[in-house]
């Protein structure tokens, strides 16, 4: 076990048993959210351990706590998307919501309560881990000049990432122009941000890396995080479902504003595709002639070149900061799977 999977079990160990004492609802939404923080790679600790090493850093109690933190705060993040998405599983499982939601159905409430008890239920969640995400950095351990830079890198965090979920909604609806220029800023700030630029600027804070280091992690941060989700968005319509664990007619079905549909947008092919996307009853034959058309219209094509124009920039920008040969071994590695998965 590593040392951010010792904090967070160790906290979810604690707060369950606190929990205990004020009731049973209290209890069930802490299992419940700890069954959230299960399972994945793991790849935002690994991040911020990663880039301690490389910087020099030499004290890992305090790299335990932030991966754990920055994990917890990626938890919050999947709880409350779900809830906004209207999402009742995550992984294949139940996730926070749809636990209590199926809870209280069996309990006899109806279709709508037992779905707004859920909804409840994975807002508090969220709202639980994301407090628990910010004590945990500010308890790290790190002296207090360091503590108040992560602070402040996890704040902005924070703060980016709740724009980028609401211009996801916002483009998915229609209300703004779904241009591929704004699709890819969405994505950065929703994903990129926090998932990649946070754990490398704060493993590199924690080791007394300087400012302009700490600068240009960012900028690695930003391209890999956005490499890496048109890499998904790949996925999510082109993946083997086997492979990724994730469904690759959910982005269709949904007419969710990705890269590949606001390429598609922009072609004389729209017309033909235009009537696939947002239709919740597309079926896997009806979604074999979306998926032809996304590559005949060049969309395909477009996303996959972005993508590796975006990692290849990240790895150049990790060999100027002198990042060890381990990092760009792990990006390819990373990259092969996304690539083989969304063959």
């Amino acid at each position: 076990m590593n040392d951010h999977d010792e904090v967070l079990a160790a906290y979810f160990t604690d707060r369950t048993r606190r929990a205990e004492a004020v009731g049973p609802e209290l209890h069930g939404l802490w299992t419940s959210l700890e069954a959230a923080a299960q399972g994945g790679k793991r790849f935002r600790p690994a991040l911020v351990a990663a880039t301690h090493r490389a910087f020099g850093g030499t004290d890992p109690a305090p790299v335990g706590m932030v991966g754990a933190a920055i994990e917890l705060l990626h938890t919050a993040f999947v709880v409350h998307d779900d809830v906004i998405d209207g999402d009742d599983t995550r992984r294949g499982r139940l996730n926070v919501s749809g636990s209590f939601s199926r809870r209280a159905a069996r309990a006899g409430l109806d279709d709508d309560r037992a779905t707004s008890l859920g909804r409840t239920a994975g807002i508090l969640a969220g709202d639980l881990a994301l407090a628990g995400a910010v004590r945990m950095v500010a308890l790290c351990g790190a002296d207090p000049a360091t503590t108040r830079r992560l602070l402040d890198l996890l704040d902005h965090a924070v703060h980016v990432s709740a724009a980028g979920e609401l211009a996801d909604v916002t483009l998915g609806m229609g209300l703004s122009p779904v241009s591929l220029g704004a699709v890819l800023t969405m994505e950065e700030h929703k994903t990129a941000v926090y998932s990649f630029e946070l754990p490398l600027q704060a493993g590199a804070v924690l080791a007394g890396a300087p400012d302009p280091a700490v600068g240009r992690l960012s900028e690695l941060g930003r391209l890999l995080g956005i490499g890496f989700q048109l890499l998904d968005d790949l996925q999510g319509v082109f993946g083997d479902e086997a492979a990724t664990g994730k469904s690759a007619l959910t982005d269709l079905r949904e007419g969710k504003a990705t890269p590949l549909i606001a390429f598609a947008r922009s072609t004389p092919d729209w017309p033909q595709i235009e009537p696939f996307i947002g239709d919740v009853t597309l079926d896997e034959a009806r979604a074999d002639v979306v998926r032809g058309l996304l590559t005949a219209c060049g969309a395909r094509d477009v996303v996959e070149d972005l993508a590796d124009g975006y990692l290849t920039a990240a790895l150049d920008v990790a060999s100027d900061l002198g990042l060890p040969a381990d990092f760009a071994a792990w990006v390819g590695t990373m990259t092969d799977e996304f690539v083989r998965r969304a063959a």
